[in-house]
């Protein structure tokens, strides 16, 4: 996955734009996909590698700040770095407030760009692998049988095998039994493991 050819994504009307940005980002060996609307872009399906999307403030349809704020239900995990000939100081606060990687004013230096890039997408190769290893951890937790479910979640806020087997009416070897197995099929070798496991599973609730 996070092997591919980092893919940087360019969303400007402005033809020429496009075509200097395709080229600087071919030189620096990832790969370009252009597009001159907000629509054009989100009809292309989301990128399963690591990628950054470089986006115009203003565009024909949606603009960069209401196609960033679409892409936050949507496509969470790609960094946007956007690009404005006439920024203001609310336009920056508010892209930054909303997630933006980064802010740049036309004309900007191309090492100033590529820096952004190169942040961006090792930002992005985090996110793919973070959400790579919660897949396969709720996969193992998915391999659970219900009761087996059950003997984990009362283990996990500290109840010994005979207060599980209590409130379950199952035999402490049972418990045991049923135990081993949650360890196993989680592929963990302590408690402490089980529970930062399960903490991942089901995050507490934010304030």
């Amino acid at each position: 996955m996070t092997s591919a050819t980092p893919i940087v994504f360019v969303v400007d009307d402005d033809v020429s734009v496009r075509e200097s940005l395709e080229a600087l980002i071919g030189t620096e060996g990832w790969r370009a996909e252009c597009f001159a609307s907000a629509q054009d872009f989100l009809a292309r399906p989301p990128a399963q590698t690591p990628s950054c999307l470089i986006l115009d403030v203003n565009l024909p349809d949606l603009n960069g700040l209401e196609l960033q704020a679409q892409m936050a239900g949507e496509r969470l995990g790609m960094p946007i770095i956007f690009i404005t000939g006439y920024g203001d100081i609310p336009m920056t606060v508010r892209a930054m407030k909303a997630g933006a990687a980064e802010f740049l004013t036309k004309p900007f230096a191309n090492d100033a760009l590529v820096g952004a890039i190169q942040q961006a997408i090792d930002r992005s190769t985090a996110s793919l692998r973070e959400e790579a290893e919660l897949q396969a951890l709720r996969d193992r937790y998915a391999s659970l049988s219900r009761r087996e479910r059950e003997v984990m979640a009362l283990v996990v806020v500290g109840r010994l095998n005979k207060q599980v087997g209590g409130e379950l009416g199952i035999s402490e070897i049972t418990v045991k039994a049923h135990r081993g197995r949650v360890m196993e099929k989680m592929q963990v070798r302590s408690l402490a493991e089980l529970v930062k496991l399960n903490a991942r599973l089901h995050p507490a609730p934010t304030a």
